[in-house]
């Protein structure tokens, strides 16, 4: 007796799960029951799982009867002319959806050519193994499978053109890459896709060789002069946005020209930018600090207890600058009103991003890295016949990662530049390394895709055959620009009087263990104490009690509340986290006595 369960509920038992698994499979391809349903028999459980809740993952494949698939090429035919459609295939049990648990008992055959009696199912082609991102890479069967993984979160972090109205659209720390182009090798998803309206990265010439070692590792050189040419060049852009907010009692906030009366005015350099109705002019060229939209807000909103005043109602300036380390050119400005009938202001910043040391590029094979060097063109190597690679990629990467679709995607991008086509690098299915190979042969280049090259500075002929292609790479979206953080001296925090944290608020970078380990072997000890020495405060302690004291700093005296002004008072140097956790001690009852020793 086998149990039945139904979208994971006890609904039965059966006597012959095998012959009720084989009724419902065939009477979901007559059309009886719908075509969502899967149905499973698991022998370690004696269980029979039906499955047919929403939000389930389900495949796609033919039917396969005594090796023979359903699906003709009469089948095939139709449906090209659009006699027939997708959904006539299902209806007729042809091709059918299976969910995880079914999916256990197909045998499936990747192409019709393997097909044997015991076959169940047949791919609907060897590229529907992929999702529909990786089908999009080129040549990924010849690669391992964690690096096509990779490879396909690359490229999500890549910039291209994401919106085509991104000229109106205030997105937050959107980018967009100037100059996208094709790439030369592509695959039939692709162009299935309709990519081609949406083109991301850039077909560049690539050498792999070590040179000058600041391409070691993951890191890459990329030729100085192609980057002045326009190379990998994007835009970067930054809203602000500003609401006028009314509170209770009749306030608002107020986007204007701050006066000068205002509390917290700054100088007049920083309202430069500014139109009359307070938000800065477009096309103005602002840079870290500026003010980009003024605002005057209430005081007891936005202040501190100390800037009240009795019988004094201040407006404190709130304006809205320009971010650390950040400027541009405004692009545009959008005034418009909330559903509360508050004014709005969204204003839009526009930054030219160059390719600068520490960009991070990768091609369409998971091998990303970040630019070590921009060498001069006329300090990179050149190829016998004068071409001079746009960057230069370590060999030692390829190796462990075991990605091929590298080294494949080089000779695919070679062949189609010389022949002036499209490669097909579709898995499983595209062109045959051995075809490109020999084509490249009759290029009259070598077939393994080397050449010999020359070192631009020495104009020596290199000892080796240097490997030279043309591939697609990408830039990706962590522009080491925006990633930059510093502070000397700067804002702490009000409650342990540390540094405060990230970079929006000007914060200090926190040294952990492993940090202070390396201050303490480069021997750079006063830098460390330093770090360490961010909240150091003194506090008198009673010699006698162990207690926090009370002292005098102008008279120089001090007493104890406890043991009075008879006791002996110390003054300490301690951190203000340690003050703190005196005084929440002291506030829960416990007696935090501190024992005082002499240093020596």
């Amino acid at each position: 007796m086998s149990f039945v369960f139904v979208n994971g509920v006890l609904s039965g038992t059966n006597d012959n799960p095998e012959k009720l698994v084989k009724e419902i499979i065939e009477d979901r391809r007559a059309g009886k029951i719908p075509k969502q349903v899967n149905i499973r028999y698991r022998k370690d459980r004696d269980s029979v799982m039906i499955n047919s809740d929403g939000g389930r993952l389900l495949r796609a494949l033919i039917v396969v009867k005594n090796g023979k698939s359903l699906v003709t090429k009469d089948d095939v035919k139709l449906l090209a002319e659009g006699h027939i459609t997708w959904q006539d295939l299902i209806d007729k049990g042809k091709i059918e959806y299976l969910d995880a648990d079914e999916e256990e008992l197909a045998y499936t055959a990747i192409t019709e050519e393997e097909l044997t009696p015991a076959h169940t199912h047949l791919e609907i082609t060897p590229l529907s193994v992929f999702g529909t991102q990786a089908s999009l890479l080129p040549f990924i069967n010849h690669s391992n499978a964690h690096r096509n993984v990779t490879a396909v979160k690359s490229v999500q972090q890549g910039v291209g053109i994401y919106s085509t109205n991104y000229l109106i659209r205030h997105d937050n720390d959107s980018m967009i890459a100037i100059d996208q182009q094709t790439p030369i090798v592509t695959t039939k998803t692709y162009n299935n896709e309709d990519f081609g309206s949406h083109v991301f990265g850039q077909n560049i010439v690539v050498a792999v060789l070590s040179y000058l070692g600041y391409n070691m590792d993951d890191a890459i050189i990329i030729n100085k002069s192609s980057v002045d040419r326009g190379l990998f060049r994007a835009m970067f852009f930054r809203p602000y946005k500003v609401e006028e907010t009314k509170y209770v009692g009749g306030q608002s906030d107020l986007i204007t020209n701050p006066d000068k009366d205002v509390a917290g005015y700054r100088s007049e350099a920083a309202y430069k930018y500014l139109d009359e109705d307070g938000i800065a002019a477009v096309n103005s060229h602002v840079n870290s600090g500026d003010v980009l939209i003024g605002r005057v807000s209430p005081p007891r909103f936005v202040s501190s207890i100390d800037k009240f005043r009795l019988g004094v109602q201040k407006q404190v300036e709130s304006s809205i600058e320009c971010r650390t380390g950040e400027g541009g050119i405004v692009e545009n400005v959008f005034v418009t009103s909330t559903a509360e009938g508050n004014k709005y202001v969204s204003l839009k910043i526009r930054q030219d991003r160059k390719v600068e040391i520490g960009d991070k590029f990768g091609p369409r094979s998971g091998q990303k890295g970040v630019v070590g060097m921009l060498l001069n063109q006329e300090d990179m190597p050149f190829t016998y016949s004068g071409i001079i690679p746009d960057l230069i990629f370590s060999p030692y990467s390829i190796p462990t990662r075991m990605s091929m679709a590298y080294l494949l995607e080089l000779i695919g991008g070679k062949v189609g530049a010389l022949g002036g086509r499209y490669i097909d690098g579709t898995p499983f299915i595209g062109e045959k390394e051995e075809d490109l190979r020999n084509e490249l042969l009759e290029y009259g280049f070598r077939e393994n895709g080397v050449e010999t090259m020359y070192n631009g500075i020495t104009g020596e002929e290199m000892q080796v055959k240097i490997f030279v292609g043309d591939m697609t790479y990408i830039r990706l979206k962590h522009f080491v620009a925006n990633k930059i953080q510093w502070r000397a001296r700067g804002p702490i925090q009000l409650l342990n009087r540390q540094p405060t944290e990230g970079k929006s608020k000007s914060g200090g970078l926190r040294l952990g263990e492993m940090e202070k380990d390396c201050f303490v072997a480069y021997g750079s000890a006063m830098a460390l104490k330093e770090r360490f020495d961010s909240d150091k405060i003194t506090i008198p302690v009673c010699s006698k009690c162990g207690m926090t004291a009370v002292y005098n700093v102008r008279k120089k005296t001090g007493y104890c509340p406890i043991d009075g002004e008879d006791t002996q008072i110390k003054l300490i140097e301690v951190s203000a986290s340690f003050k703190i956790l005196l005084d929440e001690l002291k506030a829960v009852g416990i007696y935090p006595k501190m024992v005082l020793g002499s240093k020596v």
